[in-house]
């Protein structure tokens, strides 16, 4: 089938175009660097099948989320996880260590100085995921698309081959409770949408950005909640976290941004026409009052975690997100009539 038009990008010129060629080749050998940090665990790389989907990603503490999260992506079929663990203390290595499909790696490095783990990740990207259709995803981040309870990661990545498409974009929707922050209860192992059950259907915005032409998507409830006089330091929402990838391919900006550049025309954002789906946030779980008193001590989460000492504190103050706007989530069904994600044409 011939290669769908893609969004045309801003022109590079020459200089541009060599200014992007360097600038990938420099996450590439940050990454290649970065795995004299990593120390191996539980590899089970030899042991991955050929074909499938692999789930790859970087944590701390997150044994509350991970029993949900591998169910949800073992579900869809994913079939294998590579994972960074950064310095667990609360179990989150012991558990992922001792499961059959988890390869396991630990850094005890700093995340921020690592580009927030991207190139821990970039070099079991160029190692084990070249040829293969990867997601890299946060631990709090659940992917959901139109017709998923009938169509699986495979289907997906063999309908976005039959397009001739290289990837899939999601918008990050946070999800969060009724009442103060902390104030819910939540077992590991539970959906995090049954206890976060509502969310912003809009307003969102969306630019394209030069020189990389990606798209840069901004609104909903943290920019509601957190930055409303602050708007253009609001998280930025847009991701690109399911790619067939190639050892040449270097993610910028968390899965924000990607290098080579035309891989970002892939996602058009809200209402747009690409195919795409939704990364459910699950940050705002009862844990966020007390991890967000660490994290602001920590400041390994932002590149300027001064400017964000304020964000910190909004929500140790544990305030209520839900107002008259809020929508209740019902599925991924709801999400593409709302325009939040594109329905796909099984």
């Amino acid at each position: 089938m011939a290669k769908p038009a893609a969004p045309e990008l801003p022109p590079l010129g020459l200089t541009g175009a060599y200014r992007m060629r360097w600038k990938r080749r420099r996450m590439l050998w940050r990454a290649l660097r970065a795995r004299r940090q990593m120390q191996k665990i539980a590899d089970r790389t030899l042991q991955i099948p050929r074909g499938g989907v692999l789930v790859f990603t970087v944590l701390r503490n997150e044994i509350t989320r991970l029993p949900y999260f591998m169910e949800h992506y073992r579900r869809l079929g994913a079939l294998h996880f590579l994972v960074v663990d950064n310095s667990s203390d609360d179990g989150s290595a012991e558990f992922l260590a001792v499961q059959p499909d988890v390869s396991l790696w630990s850094a005890t490095g700093s995340y921020r100085d690592t580009r927030f783990g991207l190139d821990w990740l970039g070099w079991l990207l160029i190692r084990h995921g070249h040829g293969r259709w990867c997601l890299t995803v946060d631990a709090d981040e659940l992917l959901v698309y139109s017709g998923m309870e009938a169509h699986g990661l495979n289907d997906l990545t063999g309908l976005l081959e039959q397009q001739g498409r290289a990837g899939f974009g999601a918008l990050m929707l946070d999800l969060y409770p009724k009442g103060p922050l902390g104030a819910q209860a939540y077992t590991p192992g539970e959906d995090p949408a049954e206890v976060l059950q509502w969310f912003d259907a809009g307003p969102y915005r969306a630019v394209r950005q030069p020189p990389k032409g990606n798209l840069w998507v901004q609104g909903g409830a943290r920019e509601r909640v957190f930055f409303e006089d602050q708007r253009e330091c609001s998280p930025t929402l847009n991701k690109l976290p399911l790619v067939r990838w190639n050892r040449r391919y270097a993610y910028v900006n968390s899965t924000h941004s990607m290098l080579p550049r035309q891989m970002n025309a892939l996602y058009d954002g809200p209402g747009g026409t690409a195919p795409s789906g939704v990364l459910l946030h699950s940050k705002f779980l009862p844990e966020i009052v007390s991890k967000s008193a660490t994290e602001k001590q920590r400041q390994q989460h932002f590149h300027t975690p001064q400017q964000f000492t304020g964000y910190y504190d909004r929500i140790t103050d544990a305030p209520d997100m839900w107002y008259a706007g809020s929508v209740r989530y019902r599925g991924p069904d709801q999400l593409a009539a709302l325009g939040l994600m594109t329905p796909l044409a099984w």
